[in-house]
C-alpha cells in the first residue's frame, strides 16, 4: 500500500490536465454549440474521474502513510482533492445522457459539476504545491 501512496505526485498530473482539458472543451461547446468540442469534453472527462478515483485513493495512502507531515495544508488538500474526484465522477455519470437526450436542467447541472471540479482541482492542486514547495514558493 506504501507504494501505491508514493505514486500519488505520478498519478495526480493526470486528473488535473484532463478534468482542466474537460472544462475547456465545454466552454468552447457552449461557445460554439457544436457536438465535437462537447464529445472531447466528455472523453477528457471520464478518464479525468478515473484517473481522480486511483490519484485520490492513493494520495489518502500517502497521507496516511506518515511520510507526510500532518498540516492545515494537507487537510485542506486532502478533502478538497475529494471533492473534485466526487465532483468529476458525478458530471462523468451524466454524460451519457447529456449527449444522448439532454434536457437543460441536466445540461446545466452538467457544466457547473465540470466547471466546479475544475476549480476544485486548482485549488487542491495549489495545497498540493504548497505541500512540496512551501507557501513562499511563487514569491520573488
Amino acid at each position: 500500500m506504501a507504494l501505491i501512496g508514493r505514486l500519488h505526485p505520478l498519478l495526480v498530473h493526470f486528473p488535473i490536465a484532463l478534468i482542466l482539458i474537460a472544462a475547456i472543451a465545454e466552454l468552447l461547446a457552449m461557445a460554439t454549440r457544436t457536438r465535437e468540442w462537447r464529445a472531447v469534453a466528455v472523453a477528457n472527462l471520464r478518464a479525468g474521474a478515473a484517473f481522480a478515483v486511483v490519484s485520490t485513493v492513493a494520495g489518502w495512502l500517502l497521507a496516511s502513510s506518515r511520510i507526510v507531515e500532518a498540516s492545515p495544508s494537507l487537510e485542506s488538500h486532502r478533502w478538497l482533492g475529494t471533492y473534485a474526484a466526487v465532483l468529476a465522477i458525478a458530471a462523468a455519470c451524466t454524460t451519457g445522457r447529456v449527449v444522448s437526450n439532454p434536457s437543460p436542467r441536466l445540461t446545466w447541472a452538467y457544466r457547473a459539476a465540470v466547471f466546479c471540479a475544475a476549480g476544485l482541482v486548482g485549488v487542491a492542486g495549489h495545497f498540493g504545491a504548497v505541500l512540496v514547495w512551501g507557501a513562499d514558493f511563487l514569491r520573488p
